[in-house]
Order: C-alpha cells, then sequence, then structure tokens
C-alpha cells in the first residue's frame, strides 16, 4: 500500500531528502572551485585554499544529525508588505542554512532573525506565528512531527511531547548542541549583543554551558568578519571538560573557536610543584598585582647623571634633570614597562635633536634613530630602565625575603608573606618547582611588562572557581572585546572559590556586564536535584534552587551497601539500559573501584574518553565530575566525597556537583554513614 501523497509526515520526509540533496550540492560547488588562476602567490593560493577546505568541512552532512528540528509558518511574510488575504511564508529551522539551485532557502539557519520565534513565540505572544512544528527524530530518519497552533485561541497551550523527549534523550558520547531545545529565557542570553559581558548563574542542569556555547555560534553568525579579526576562545576547567563539549560547535558548522584551559593561557613556565591552600590563596589574591608591579617598577632608577652623545666632532650632552623629567613623565603616563622602556631612547634622542636644530642643524627622523641608537644612550637607558624578565622577577619575590618584605609592605602581612616564599629557594627559572599559581603571577607580570593580546569574545566556563588573579589573566584576553561568564556559586570547589558574580567581575575588568540566573532545570531529574538541593542552605544559602522541568521524575535510590562489590552490581543495574553511566567516587577511591570493576569483566573509561555502544560506564573520580554529565550516575561514598577536601564546606560543595551528573537515574551507595547535611529536608 503506498502512502498518501498529501501526507503530512511524506511531505516533510522529502524536503528533509530535498534539503540533504541541497546541501550536498553546495559542498561540491565549493570542493569544484578553481583558484588556480585567482591567486596572486603561493602564500594567497594556501590561504585561499584552506578557507575552501574550512568550508566544505562546515557544510558536511552528519547522517544521524537531522538538518532541521522545526518548521515556522507565520501569518504574514516576515519584513514584507502584505496583501490583503495573502499568507505567510513558511521556513523550516535547522542547524545550518541551505538554499537550492536558485538561491531559495531549504533551511533557515537557527540563528537568523526570522528563526527567533521558534523559541519565543507562545500563545500568550504567537509572534505572527500561525503554527510551531517540530520534529522527531531516529538516527537521522525523520519519525514524527507535533503542531502547536500559536495564533488559534480554540487549542490549549500545552507542554511539546518530542520537547520533552529531546531533552531526556539517553547521553552516549560527548555533549551535543541543544539547538532544538533552547527555552526563551536561554534564547535572550544567546542573541545577547556582542557589545556587552553576560554572567549567567545557573544550578545543575539549566543548560548553562550549553548557552554560552550558542551564544558563540551566534555571534560568529551576526558579527562573523569581525570575530575572524579578533578571534573568539571558549575557557574550560580541564581537559576532560573541553573534549566533552569540543564537538558542540563544529557540528553547528563553527569551526575556529579556540578552546584552552586557564593554565594553557599562562603557560610560560613548567609546573613541576604544588602549593598547600594557604599559599595558592594567597597567590591567587588580587593584592599580588600590587606587589608585583611595587616590584616591577622599583627597577626604575631615577637618572642623577647626564648622557653625553658625541657625533662626529661634535657633543652633545642631556643634563640629569631634563632626563629625569623624561623618566617621571613616562612613569606618569601609566604605560607598559616594556613600550615605556622602548620609548625612553627615542625621547633622549628627541631631547639631542631639538638642541642640533637650535645650533642651526637639520636633522630628520634617520638621525634620531641613530641617536637613539647610540651607545651612551643605550648604556643610560640600561642604568634607567633596565630589561625585566617576568619569571626572574616572579622568582626573586618567592625566593627572596628581604625583596617581597619590601615590595608587600601594607599589602601582605608577615604570615601571608612566609606562607608564599619557598623554603629552598631556585636556582634559576627552569629549575624552580613552579605550581599552576606561580604561572598565574608570571602571566600579570608579563602583562605589566608587554600588552597581552586582547581578542573579541571570551566565554569563561566554571567560572567560580577561579581565583582572582585568575580572573584577572582571562580579563586582559578581552580588554577590548567581551565575555559570557557562566558558573554556578554552589558549585565552587577551591579555596579560592568566588563569594559573589559582582567581585569576580570586578576582577574580570567587566563590572558592568549583566548578571542572568538560570533556575530551570532541564537536565536533572526532579527526585535527584531536590535531594541534592538538600544541600544548598550549607553551601550556597543565597541561591535559588533549580526547579526541575523534566515531567520524567527519573530512578533515584539510596542503597547501603556492605562493600566494593555490591558498587560493582549497582553499575550493573543501569548498563542494562540505553545511555552511559558514571561511576563517581572519591579520588582516594577511584584505584580500589578500578581494579574491583576489572575483577568483575566490566570495561570501564576515564573521564574525557568517548563512550562507545560496547563501553559505556566511566569512572570518574569526583575532582573530575565538574561539567559532565550521564544517563545514570553510580555516586559512591558521599561521606568520602566530603571528606576528600581541604574543609567541610568545599566537600560539600564538591558533593554537590557530583551528585547532580545524573540525565536519568542516580543510585547513592555507602557503607559508611551519609552526610548529615543530606538528612536535612527543608530548603532556606
Amino acid at each position: 500500500m503506498s502512502t498518501p501523497v498529501d501526507d503530512p509526515l511524506s511531505r516533510e520526509r522529502s524536503h528533509l531528502a530535498a534539503s540533504r540533496s541541497a546541501l550536498r550540492a553546495m559542498r561540491e560547488d565549493v570542493e569544484a572551485l578553481d583558484i588556480r588562476d585567482v591567486t596572486a602567490n603561493w602564500v594567497n593560493a594556501a590561504v585561499l585554499a584552506h578557507q575552501i577546505e574550512e568550508r566544505v568541512k562546515a557544510l558536511a552532512d552528519l547522517s544521524d544529525t537531522p538538518l532541521f528540528f522545526g518548521r515556522l509558518d507565520y501569518l504574514h511574510t516576515p519584513g514584507a508588505e502584505q496583501a490583503e488575504g495573502a499568507d505567510g511564508e513558511r521556513f523550516y529551522i535547522g542547524r545550518r542554512h541551505v538554499h537550492d539551485a536558485d538561491g531559495d532557502p531549504m533551511v533557515i539557519d537557527w540563528r537568523a532573525p526570522v528563526s527567533q520565534p521558534f523559541y519565543r513565540a507562545s500563545k500568550k505572544d504567537p509572534l505572527d506565528i500561525a503554527l510551531r512544528r517540530r520534529f522527531g527524530y531516529t538516527g537521522g530518519d525523520l519519525t514524527a512531527y507535533e503542531d502547536e497552533h500559536l495564533s488559534d485561541p480554540a487549542e490549549a497551550a500545552r507542554t511539546s511531547t518530542l520537547l520533552q523527549q529531546e531533552i531526556e534523550r539517553p547521553r552516549v558520547g560527548p555533549m551535543r548542541d541543544i539547538v532544538a531545545t533552547i527555552q526563551p529565557e536561554q534564547d535572550e542570553i544567546v542573541r545577547s549583543g556582542l557589545s556587552g559581558t553576560v554572567c549567567v548563574q545557573g544550578g545543575p542542569g539549566t543548560g548553562k554551558t550549553a548557552v554560552g556555547l550558542h551564544r558563540v555560534a551566534y555571534l560568529l553568525y551576526a558579527h562573523r568578519e569581525r570575530l575572524a579579526r579578533t578571534g573568539t576562545l571558549v575557557i574550560g576547567p580541564n581537559r576532560s571538560f573541553l573534549h566533552y563539549i569540543e564537538q558542540v560547535l563544529p557540528a553547528l558548522g563553527e569551526l575556529t573557536v579556540q578552546q584552552a584551559t586557564v593554565e594553557d593561557l599562562v603557560a610560560h613556565v613548567e609546573i613541576k610543584g604544588a602549593d598547600d591552600a594557604t599559599a595558592a590563596v594567597v597567590k591567587g589574591d588580587a593584592r599580588m598585582a600590587r606587589v608585583l608591579r611595587r616590584a616591577l617598577y622599583a627597577h626604575v632608577t631615577l637618572p642623577t647623571e647626564p648622557v653625553m652623545v658625541v657625533r662626529g666632532s661634535r657633543r652633545w650632552r642631556v643634563a640629569a634633570y631634563e632626563l629625569e623629567g623624561i623618566v617621571r613623565e613616562l612613569l606618569d603616563r601609566d604605560i607598559r614597562y616594556g613600550a615605556a622602556r622602548d620609548a625612553l631612547p627615542q625621547r633622549i634622542a628627541h631631547a639631542v635633536l631639538v638642541q642640533m636644530e637650535r645650533s642651526g642643524e637639520a636633522p630628520d627622523d634617520r638621525v634620531q634613530d641613530a641617536v637613539a641608537r647610540n651607545s651612551a644612550v643605550k648604556a643610560a637607558v640600561k642604568a634607567i630602565w633596565p630589561a625585566v624578565d617576568p619569571a626572574k622577577l616572579v622568582l626573586r619575590l618567592l625566593s627572596d625575603a628581604d625583596f617581597l618584605a619590601e615590595h608587600a609592605e601594607e599589602i601582605l602581612d608577615e604570615d601571608e608573606q612566609k606562607a608564599i616564599l619557598w623554603a629552598k629557594p631556585a636556582r634559576s627559572v627552569k629549575s624552580a618547582k613552579w605550581a599552576t599559581a606561580d604561572a598565574v603571577l608570571i602571566d600579570e607580570a608579563t602583562d605589566l611588562i608587554q600588552r597581552t593580546h586582547s581578542l573579541g569574545h571570551v566565554v569563561l566556563d566554571e567560572a567560580q572557581d577561579l581565583s582572582p588573579m585568575q580572573y584577572r589573566a582571562v580579563g586582559r584576553r578581552c580588554t577590548t572585546g567581551s565575555a559570557t561568564v557562566l558558573g554556578d556559586l554552589a558549585q565552587g570547589t577551591t579555596p579560592w572559590a568566588t563569594r559573589g558574580w559582582q567581585e569576580a567581575l570586578t576582577h574580570l575588568g567587566k563590572q558592568d556586564a549583566l548578571v542572568e540566573e538560570l533556575t530551570a532545570g532541564f537536565r536533572v531529574p526532579t527526585d535527584v536535584i531536590t535531594y541534592a538541593s538538600r544541600l544548598l542552605p550549607h553551601i550556597a544559602p543565597g541561591l535559588t534552587p533549580v526547579v526541575s522541568i523534566r515531567e520524567n521524575p527519573g530512578h533515584f535510590e539510596v542503597r547501603a551497601v556492605s562493600g566494593t562489590a555490591d558498587v560493582v552490581g549497582a553499575c550493573r543495574e543501569p548498563l542494562r539500559h540505553e545511555g552511559s553511566t558514571g561511576l563517581i567516587a572519591a579520588d582516594a577511591r577511584v584505584p580500589e573501584l578500578a581494579r574491583a570493576l576489572a575483577e568483575a569483566g566490566i570495561p570501564h573509561l576515564g573521564p574525557g574518553e568517548e563512550t562507545t555502544r560496547e563501553t559505556r560506564l566511566t569512572l570518574v573520580p569526583a575532582s573530575l565530575a565538574k561539567g559532565l554529565e550521564y544517563d545514570y550516575v553510580v555516586l559512591d561514598e558521599p561521606q568520602a566525597v566530603v571528606d576528600g577536601e581541604p574543609d567541610e564546606r568545599t566537600g560539600l560543595r564538591r558533593l554537590y556537583v557530583a551528585l547532580t551528573r545524573a540525565v536519568s537515574g542516580l543510585i547513592v551507595t555507602h557503607a559508611a554513614g551519609l552526610p548529615p547535611q543530606l538528612a536535612s529536608t527543608t530548603l532556606r
């Protein structure tokens, strides 16, 4: 029996097939481009060839990723004068633009203005939309659709079944985009302008990471030429997290966004050591920037001797008081140390040229440059404004108690100075056992000497864990650009964790940023987030608990066990279902659990390794769980997670993170007692 021609599902499948064919033709057109006669040299040819290669990649048709996920039927044609009685246009909304051979759109990019009502239209405010259609897919095959007649007052508003299914779809592999499920409050942040910085406070499962990544994709769409010049960067907390999110932007056709950790940004020296919590807190304090500045500019010495420049038979003398005036003027201008040092010989040379002109000579720029390179001028500059190596400056501060005391006076007290001084001073920059916080100090000193390159837009995820000095390191990468700051104060698990967003934004240099709060939970099931939220009064009493909008409450169980064999048994249960499973445990218990899994014949991965259909269990140290998500989570020994941190509040925050990694179900296993804070049933 043949399918009727007017069957709506059949027509939509036909449009999908035609759209895929059109995308293939677009890609073939790019591949067929002949650039042999349009480039001036091999450099231009190489650049153009690379651009073509990137364009071909951007036009890839991923077989299991739908080209479009929705349709909008407008009442009137957007942006056009509508004749009486005429119908509006129909647009298919997808991950990228697709057009036919005549240039007519087959699929509209989700970022286009005409697509916006797909996310924002409602029964209350239909935004000129007659029909919003959502599509359901199995793999890459279109299998269902669901309609909302927004302008029909007789049709009651209802929750989209396909939307719920997409939100709750099992997770296997890396993070995926959410273009089909962006909610109105998320869309407002995604489409905010390039000129402003946005800070998003969002609890577990509110989609803050996805919002940040989709904002980058939107900004690249709306301001592509500008951001192509200035660059974009996504900063994550660790390599595992970056690996987890790395496919989101390429799936949206964006291949040029760089990814890095803060450690990558400040990699001036090799990290060989580690600080205790006290030293790390002091080194991460913003006051260290003042100490570094003092120590750096202490190298500048006001001149007491004149400079004598000999040119041929003439001698030109620049008096000490005149040199002092030049130096003071450069100091007052507050320009970078290195830039001022570069300017000093030119200023001295200019003073000589003034004398030459007064004597009747007519020197030009070449003479000034020659005077600036004169040995006497060079010697004076070296004595007055010596070159400083940033790593050597930090090395001396951390090694020389007197030098540190001199420049930290009235900034750091004696105990703080003792905390950061090395017990055994290093002989050189290469032999020093640098810690992560030291590299940040070197980056600050480097910027004091020479300005850091600024990007057009930076996304900073899991920002709550950064120290003030780390915020400064990120901020100087976007001094002339904007930022998207993402985080959750309740998930701050470092001793220097952010206490409030306004303070953090000030350190970032973006104190005028707009702070938004996401409280609707799309990922974590109701029963799981309700249980985890018992910790909020103890870790972040001012925050609004996340409210899950999931219709499926999810599987949740707290289970007493007698040993690791029972934990392994708990892992077998979710592995019978589709999707990924994460076994999260205190770092110290990971080796024991790894042995137990191996003995039981259950293959497992480490964080950052991509799950497959055959291997869907990941063993995750609690310290690396942040930002990751799994369909099912088995959380081993909550009290051990708390005890693994230097203080109880940090431990409870680490536990909150671990409890909220589940998308479909959570089993909490414990042989020891549970933290008493989990017994609480009320939220303040």
